[in-house]
């Protein structure tokens, strides 16, 4: 059947750390970064007039090993020293790491953009660098601080600057991970941590491109329950999402949309994106409490649609108000903002409205406008490297 129809949050929220970050650059990890990198870099890699030799027009989600990591470590007892630019490469792992056997791990995602002048930037890293502090905590973890984690970011952005697609083709995808390095046997906090971060240049996250994605309601399975770790950004979150995720491509849809654990009837969030409807020019989207990830780009749309004059909600949806909802869509780093052509709950298909000049439309022209430079960025999002 088909219907047709026209304390973690809010710290992230609070945050003012952005306005600040323009003086990251002129810092002590800067002058050391310009140091590490004119020492590490050749010149045939390094090169502002050069790009690596790759097809820019086909590029999808996939892994291309880049040039160069970052890494730094710290025992249980510090504080994460300065680290440092190497070759990209396998890392080495005790067997009893924190990380293999306990599932003591964080992940980021960032992008770096390349604009028409050439000149390169991130959107938004001290969020990420807030975020992963906040899952540190969590996990009984030692975290970066914020300036040691946007200077390793912006490190290591340069060192494979010439990964970053021409404007217009993609970006960089750079993917800060903090692990439980230490050896350990017992179930306790590792005894050392290691932050390392690589990049791949990608394209769209879906293989349908900019098409509209096709979700399935998922209601066997769930993502995160409360009182877990479904709000921050742990490892762990990941693997047990594959098995709906396999089911729902196997049946052709794009990703899963997970209903909540305690009713299994109020909507939370995609695989790897938050999710948003539209009704009436009210924009609502399920509120994180404890187990939905305060996405970057989710907390920076929900500031666009309020500029442009939207109500905008952060409430329980229950899953029956998407048949009437005239839009729905999806924000992440990875996705950006895509817009949800069809969802597909227990048998039932509902379409949604498309065109540009829809909410959706309007918002993603903004957020893209941002951070190509050709929409002002009012509130210190856009950081240059």
């Amino acid at each position: 059947m088909v219907l047709r129809r026209g304390y973690l949050g809010s710290l992230i929220q609070r945050s003012t750390i952005g306005s600040s970050l323009s003086k990251l650059g002129t810092s002590s990890l800067a002058s050391q970064a310009a140091s590490s990198l004119q020492q590490l870099c050749e010149p045939s890699s390094c090169s502002d007039g050069e790009y690596a030799d790759i097809d820019w027009n086909n590029l999808g989600f996939g892994l291309t090993p880049t040039d160069y990591m970052y890494t730094m470590k710290c025992s249980k007892d510090e504080n994460f020293k300065q680290g440092q630019v190497r070759r990209y490469g396998n890392i080495e792992l005790s067997p009893s790491a924190g990380v293999l056997n306990y599932g003591q791990g964080l992940f980021e995602g960032i992008k770096a953009y390349r604009r028409e002048n050439g000149r390169l930037f991130l959107f938004r890293p001290d969020q990420n660098a807030i975020r992963m502090q906040i899952g540190a905590e969590r996990m009984c973890m030692i975290s970066p601080s914020i300036e040691q984690f946007v200077h390793a970011v912006k490190e290591t952005a340069l060192a494979n600057r010439r990964w970053i697609p021409p404007p217009g083709k993609g970006s960089l995808y750079i993917r800060p991970l903090l692990i439980g390095s230490g050896a350990i046997l017992g179930l306790a906090p590792s005894p050392e941590y290691t932050f390392l971060i690589y990049a791949s240049p990608v394209g769209n996250y879906f293989k349908e491109g900019t098409a509209p994605l096709n979700l399935y309601v998922e209601d066997e399975f769930h993502r995160a329950s409360r009182g877990g770790a479904g709000g921050v950004k742990s490892i762990t979150n990941y693997a047990p999402a594959l098995k709906a995720q396999s089911k729902a491509q196997n049946g052709g849809f794009s990703d899963v949309l997970y209903l909540d654990a305690v009713n299994k009837r109020n909507i939370e969030e995609a695989s790897s994106c938050n999710i948003f409807m539209v009704k009436d020019n009210v924009v609502s989207t399920p509120a994180t409490a404890g187990t939905i990830l305060e996405g970057i780009t989710r907390r920076s749309i929900i500031d666009i649609a309020r500029d442009l004059g939207y109500q905008v909600e952060e409430r329980s949806i229950p899953v029956e108000e998407l048949i009437d909802a005239e839009e729905v869509f999806c924000t992440g780093t990875a996705v950006g903002v895509a817009p949800v052509g069809s969802i597909t709950y227990q048998g039932k298909r509902v379409e949604y409205e498309m065109g540009t000049q829809l909410v959706c439309g309007k918002l993603h022209s903004t957020f893209a406008g941002i951070q190509r430079g050709t929409v002002e960025d009012k509130r210190g999002w856009i950081v240059e490297i």
